[in-house]
């Protein structure tokens, strides 16, 4: 397998951590273990049938490529409406990435509740796939465009994100940019916003879905490991990625599960894309206000998760494996590429 770029502040940690051999080694045996599990096209066209796009997004999902982008930059963004935009397929992205940063960073510099609810929403609209449902569902802009964000129990806490898509969305649909590509840009402009977000590479040409997925795919916090690690396998995600995508969790507030606590944090530093929630959740000395989900409890001592857990927990020790593991296997998860 190869290992993904490091995000630069991790990357700048680790050349000066002496035990960084050993963590990358760890990491690389966390990534052999996961699912290279192909979906689609993928799994039955063969390479020289498959679009560049496509024989990228395989190459990551079978563990080759850099699935961070740390290079190219805009310098100079042309105007909106200006031929040398129009000639520039990323152009209008970068108009738009401009557009949703400027409202998901707060005062303080860090990723706000827009951010975190868009984090989610990307998860919701991609998640709910499964290969045992076969085709529908998956990232295809259902959870806006047919209303689930207010429909369905699960989803409660994303209107407002839901909301502003809508707004971005009716703003941007005249220059061809669909609402499943809208949402899954916008959990990568909100990972990113808050500091050690890593850069992830987007892909765009998803293809909207005026049908609402099928529910019953979104995981909830109060089921156990057993139940998730089923869930997550019939996604294709392994449980060693399972318990790096839940890492995502580390900006997370909870409103629902536990009304009189509304707005208390998973973690104590739920504006920072960081590891404190591995460790935190473990912790029998957890800051007073961190809010822990049964399922996050869970997992953390399941036999199947409960060593890549421990791995993640330390604040240096665990953020180097994360940044290598949810990147490289996961970043996004394989559902957030696809439309089943």
């Amino acid at each position: 397998m190869k290992t993904a770029a490091l995000v630069l502040f991790a990357g700048r940690l680790a050349y000066g951590f002496a035990g960084l051999r050993d963590l990358k080694a760890r990491a690389a045996v966390l990534e052999g273990r996961g699912t290279n599990e192909l979906i689609g096209d993928l799994a039955t066209l063969r390479d020289d049938q498959l679009t560049p796009t496509g024989r990228s997004i395989k190459s990551l999902l079978t563990g080759g490529g850099i699935p961070e982008e740390l290079i190219d930059h805009y310098i100079f963004t042309p105007a909106i409406d200006s031929p040398q935009c129009k000639a520039d397929t990323c152009c209008i992205w970068k108009h738009i990435a401009d557009d949703m940063k400027s409202m998901m960073v707060g005062s303080a510099g860090r990723c706000n509740d827009l951010a975190r609810q868009c984090v989610r929403l990307g998860f919701h609209d991609a998640g709910s796939w499964s290969k045992s449902t076969g085709r529908g569902g998956g990232a295809d802009g259902s959870m806006v465009l047919t209303n689930e964000c207010f429909d369905r129990p699960i989803n409660r806490g994303l209107e407002t994100a839901c909301t502003q898509l809508a707004v971005w969305h009716d703003k941007y649909k005249q220059y061809g940019v669909s609402m499943a590509d809208l949402i899954q840009f916008a959990a990568n402009v909100a990972t990113v916003t808050c500091p050690l977000g890593p850069r992830v590479r987007t892909y765009v040409g998803r293809k909207d879905n005026p049908t609402p997925s099928p529910d019953g795919l979104i995981p909830d916090p109060f089921q156990s490991a057993d139940q998730l690690i089923s869930l997550f396998l019939d996604k294709t995600i392994s449980p060693d990625e399972l318990v790096a995508l839940v890492g995502a969790h580390t900006t997370a507030q909870q409103r629902f599960v536990d009304p009189a606590r509304a707005g208390d944090p998973l973690d104590s530093t739920p504006g920072v894309w960081d590891v404190r929630f591995y460790g935190q959740v473990r912790s029998s000395f957890t800051p007073r206000r961190v809010f822990k989900f049964p399922s996050d409890v869970s997992l953390s001592r399941h036999p199947d998760t409960r060593g890549t857990w421990n791995l993640f927990s330390g604040l240096i020790t665990g953020q180097i494996p994360w940044n290598l593991v949810r990147n490289n296997r996961l970043g996004p998860p394989r559902p957030f590429w696809f439309k089943g």
